[in-house]
């Protein structure tokens, strides 16, 4: 049996997040409306927007903050410096600057509804 994998954020705003991610990612959307949006990413992985006041059964949002860490793991350093240096450029709410973590090279980003970011490049053993 095969699966395809989706992950979903729960954003006020599909269209908003949509432009968001498609800046930051420079994808289209395959699938876009005022309640839905849908990215194909390269690893196969979908990634959707839900509005959340839409979601069924109804979720329960009492968190201060989105809650989800989405994570892109690349090949080198260089990588998440270009990362930064994009996401500078497009305004994006840089939560922690590139720096060595136990497990990588790694940088945080927070997109529009506070759902975390995080670009890293594994630590070679």
């Amino acid at each position: 049996m095969s699966y395809q994998n989706f992950h979903l954020l729960y954003v006020a705003s599909p269209m908003q997040s949509a432009e968001f991610y498609s800046k930051l990612l420079d994808l289209t959307p395959v699938e876009q409306s005022p309640g839905f949006a849908l990215f194909a990413l390269p690893s196969g992985l979908m990634l959707g927007m839900w509005l959340k006041t839409a979601v069924v059964p109804v979720v329960a949002t009492t968190q201060p903050f989105a809650g989800t860490e989405l994570d892109f793991a690349v090949a080198t350093p260089h990588d998440v410096d270009s990362w930064h240096d994009k996401a500078r450029q497009l305004g994006v709410d840089v939560l922690q600057a590139p720096t060595t973590l136990d497990f990588g090279y790694s940088l945080t980003l927070a997109d529009v509804d506070g759902h975390r970011l995080r670009v890293f490049c594994p630590a070679m053993n």
